[in-house]
């Protein structure tokens, strides 16, 4: 490779490491003068590489967008860092990216260095064992709603509820996030005036609209989601001090099945939801610790009954 070719191929991967770049930084990098970088540059613009140039305090150089992708260039940490997303992208259940994200990490990994190929291997190799596919939710979907919380921007979702039934329900859209294994949208219900959170996989169509959101107060939006999911969707709200640490039952409790709060260095509350009382019963007898009910009272009956049952376990006689 030619000490030109070797220093162009340096300033490309330059140029897509930071947005501005000033003629004597670039030169200072290269190790030559800034009329030759300016030779470089025109030499980078000659093989179709849109390098920008801006005056001015502030200005220099930058990498546009083409009409076409440059060669990326990446360093061995950039080339892991890379594979791991991509490693996470074909498990994430975004239906359209998954396959995508699969080739794209089979063609990374064809020209890797051995020694960067083993440290991706080790590294993706791992997360196969913890990630968890998540449920389907189309990639066009996910990234109208990105681009609409972007732009602060109303949309229009065709939207299914948990029996099937389909309408559209108009929205201001704030954040797209994901909690353990599906994927939510936290929005204002422009006909409900109220917060709302949905699901991905329930939405079949996104159309943003040139209606900016109204600016209001957000609560915690985060905590409102997991609120949304652990209680609002079952038929009974369970509210329970658990008496023991917060750093010791927290672990035991999956961010979709409760929320867990501190309640002082010794014990904690747990709010939860459920249809069926005795399934959240089992739940908390498997966390083992003591408890007070706060609501509802329900509860306790179901607790004395699973007790009293539990008492009248007898090993079976010998025969």
């Amino acid at each position: 490779m030619s000490d030109v070719t070797r220093r162009a191929l340096r300033l490309l991967a330059l140029l897509q490491s930071r947005t501005v770049w000033s003629g004597p930084e670039l030169a200072g990098e290269l190790g030559v003068t800034v009329r030759t970088v300016r030779r470089d540059v025109d030499r980078l613009r000659a093989m179709g590489y849109p390098v920008l140039t801006s005056a001015g305090h502030g200005g220099g150089y930058q990498l546009g967008a083409g009409q076409e992708l440059p060669p990326l260039l990446l360093g061995a940490h950039e080339a892991v860092a890379v594979a791991v997303g991509l490693r996470l992208t074909a498990s994430s259940g975004i239906e359209g990216l998954d396959v995508e994200a699969l080739r794209a990490l089979a063609a990374l990994d064809r020209i890797l260095p051995p020694e960067v190929r083993a440290e991706v291997s080790a590294v993706t190799g791992a997360l196969g064992v913890v990630a968890r596919p998540l449920p389907s939710a189309r990639a066009e979907v996910l990234l109208a709603l990105a681009t609409a919380v972007r732009d602060r921007r109303r949309i229009r979702v065709d939207y299914e509820k948990p029996d099937g039934e389909r309408g559209e329900r108009r929205l201001e859209p704030y954040r797209v996030l994901s909690v353990e294994s599906r994927w939510y949208l936290f929005a204002w219900d422009l006909q409900r005036e109220d917060w709302r959170t949905f699901r991905l996989d329930r939405m079949h169509e996104v159309h943003a609209s040139t209606f900016a959101i109204t600016e209001r107060p957000t609560p915690d939006i985060e905590a409102t989601v997991r609120e949304s999911i652990t209680v609002g969707g079952y038929r009974t709200a369970i509210t329970v001090r658990i008496l023991a640490p917060l750093a010791e039952i927290a672990p035991q409790v999956p961010a979709r099945a409760g929320t867990v709060t501190t309640d002082g260095p010794d014990a904690c509350i747990l709010r939860a939801g459920a249809d069926e009382l005795h399934w959240v019963v089992m739940h908390l007898a498997w966390v083992g610790a003591p408890i007070e009910v706060i609501d509802p009272p329900e509860l306790l009956g179901v607790i004395e009954r699973l007790g009293q049952w539990a008492g009248s376990v007898r090993t079976a006689p010998d025969r």
